[in-house]
């Protein structure tokens, strides 16, 4: 076969273009295919299921589309409910029941087309809401006429606020001169066992003959290395419970002295009580400040101004100031001796050295021992420091307005509190801490340094002479308001200061049995006289 001429031939292909336009159109056509892919997928993913928060619930209920318009009738009815709601308050208020009726109805029927309307999901035509529109407009437009406008009812409750305030005071002012009255009222159980210890003590010999036998061994009531304390009280029964539950809860109770000074009325009361019962070896001595001579108006500047006809009539009658003064600073107990003979212990007791006072409204629920081994560096008075919590510093208890207190006294002092003290008796006469009170009460005759109580001219006669102990030895508070069960179950003291005493009524009652089971009530006495 012949071969073609070279003319003749087929001419040869080049490949080269041929795959790149097959190669471009692949690519054409798998980016057509994405782009189709995605939108079918954009098309056909589901919607992510998402909790309808409280506004879309809302949205979808009451609140809809035609309701946020600013020309919504259901908006205007809304507003029209919520501005009668507040007249309901005020003409109940002004005992206008009648027309409070009135507007309580015509809130319901407008309330019935707005949920009517939302149930059924059109908006509210002008038609069917123009009468209820006119209807609550007349009732607000009348709510007007009776002057229940902002700018009156401001007034009106401007003025019923200051008559509750004077109401609150007036109320305040009468619960404490009820509460005063019944923390200084005796019991009838404590005075009915006074009456009786007495009647006992006069028609027991056999009393009177084992007090003596007792009395010969005074040598303990001079004894430095004892342990002594002393309580001044008039108080029979909460006595007895300072010295039980010192008694109970010493390791050496036979080592304890405790030295009582009472009145003269209450004075047989106490011998034959002391001389009665007995508290595990402890050593109760009874005296009646009326046998220390040495305790005039010469010497004593509050018996001195107890002579005075002024401060006879301020704590005794209340009327030369209107009122004007709290009864509390007014309650003749803080002129007694049985409170100020604590700024004469030394007098009191000149052979002793160290001493730890006592009020009768404590119970003690550790051993006490320590307390006469703590070195107060050259101090007077070992107390507790009570300038935390709810407990104040000098400037509280002190009228800075003097200048004599403020040239003497820093404001910011940390007080501290009576009750449970320390004394170095020996400190104390070498630095005439008695005539430093002396000082003080002297220039307090006008009671302008002070008003209230023992405690701010403690504070003054102690100053830069205390020593602060361990918060743990005296926990106050337990007479009016609450204190944390960790320091009470901690407390070597516990102090029911302020006006809800144990003995009383008006006590704390989740803080009665920590002083009551320190009380034998089985005992003849205590039933006779109902004490339960």
């Amino acid at each position: 076969m012949r071969r073609r001429g070279l003319d003749f031939r087929r001419p040869v292909r080049r490949r080269f273009p041929n795959v790149v336009w097959w190669t471009l159109c692949g690519i054409l056509v798998l980016v057509l295919i994405v782009v189709l892919s995605r939108e079918g997928q954009i098309e056909s993913t589901p919607t992510i299921s998402r909790k309808p928060n409280r506004h879309d619930r809302i949205t979808e209920g009451l609140i809809t589309d035609e309701m946020l318009s600013p020309n919504s009738v259901t908006r205007q009815i809304t507003d029209q409910i919520s501005l009668a709601k507040a007249f309901v308050v005020i003409a109940k208020e002004s005992n206008n029941l009648q027309f409070a009726w009135e507007l309580s109805a015509q809130i319901r029927n407008s309330q019935a087309l707005v949920s009517n309307a939302a149930t059924r999901r059109t908006p509210l035509t002008v038609g069917e809401s123009e009468i209820a529109i006119r209807d609550m407009a007349l009732l607000l437009y009348q709510a007007q006429q009776l002057h229940y406008d902002s700018a009156t009812m401001l007034m009106r409750l401007r003025a019923k606020i200051q008559t509750l305030e004077e109401q609150t005071s007036s109320a305040n002012e009468k619960s404490a001169k009820y509460g005063q009255i019944a923390a200084e009222e005796v019991p009838k159980s404590l005075y009915c066992l006074g009456v009786r210890l007495t009647t006992e003590w006069f028609g027991n010999p056999n009393l009177q003959k084992k007090l003596g036998e007792r009395k010969q061994s005074d040598a303990k009531l001079k004894d430095n290395s004892l342990y002594h304390f002393c309580i001044f009280s008039d108080n029979i029964l909460a006595s007895s419970v300072v010295v039980n539950s010192t008694a109970l809860n010493s390791k050496n109770p036979d080592k304890i002295v405790f030295h009582l000074v009472t009145d003269e009325i209450n004075y047989a009361a106490m011998k034959a009580w002391f001389t009665l019962n007995s508290f595990r070896g402890v050593t109760v001595e009874v005296q009646k400040f009326e046998d220390f001579k040495w305790l005039n108006a010469s010497y004593v500047p509050v018996l001195k101004q107890l002579q005075d006809s002024e401060t006879q009539n301020y704590y005794f009658s209340g009327h030369n100031d209107d009122g004007r003064t709290p009864i509390k600073f007014r309650n003749p107990k803080y002129l007694s001796m049985l409170n100020h003979l604590r700024f004469y212990i030394p007098e009191v007791y000149p052979a002793l050295k160290k001493v730890v006072f006592l009020d009768d409204d404590i119970v003690v629920q550790k051993d006490l021992s320590g307390l006469f081994s703590i070195d107060l560096n050259g101090n007077v008075n070992g107390a507790v420091e009570t300038c935390m919590e709810t407990f104040h510093r000098y400037h509280k208890y002190l009228n800075y307005s003097h200048p004599l207190i403020r040239s003497h006294f820093d404001p910011d002092a940390c007080g501290w509190a009576f009750g449970m003290n320390v004394f170095d008796l020996v400190e104390w006469r070498k630095r005439n801490v008695t005539g430093i009170y002396h000082y003080w009460q002297e220039r307090n005759v006008d009671r302008t340094l002070w008003k209230l109580g023992t405690l701010p001219p403690g504070l003054l006669t102690f100053y830069g002479l205390t020593k602060a102990l361990d918060p743990s030895w005296h926990v106050l508070g337990l007479g009016y308001t609450n204190v944390e069960p960790q320091l009470i179950e901690k407390g070597a003291v516990l102090h029911f200061n302020g006006n809800s005493k144990p003995w009383l009524k008006i006590g704390i009652e989740k803080y009665k049995p920590l002083w009551e089971k320190y009380v034998d009530y089985s005992h003849p006495l205590l039933q006779l006289c109902n004490f339960h």
